[in-house]
């Protein structure tokens, strides 16, 4: 997670940030308690400069 915020130019604070609003530019993976960056997803973000943001926000996922 730090190194996929340091290259796409945000700190490491506000990388986790972003992908706890699920505003994170690439998909996200929460495995437990870590968070790991799709390195695909990452790879197409940083060639297209386009967002892939993840399809569900955990904050309107159901219950």
């Amino acid at each position: 997670m730090a190194d996929a915020s340091r290259a796409l130019g945000f700190s490491r604070a506000k990388g986790y940030d972003l992908a706890r609003r699920g505003e994170f530019p690439c998909r996200v993976l929460r495995i437990g308690r870590s968070t790991r960056v799709v390195t695909a997803s990452l790879l197409r973000v940083l060639e297209s400069g386009e967002p892939e943001y993840n399809s569900a926000r955990p904050d309107t996922a159901p219950s």
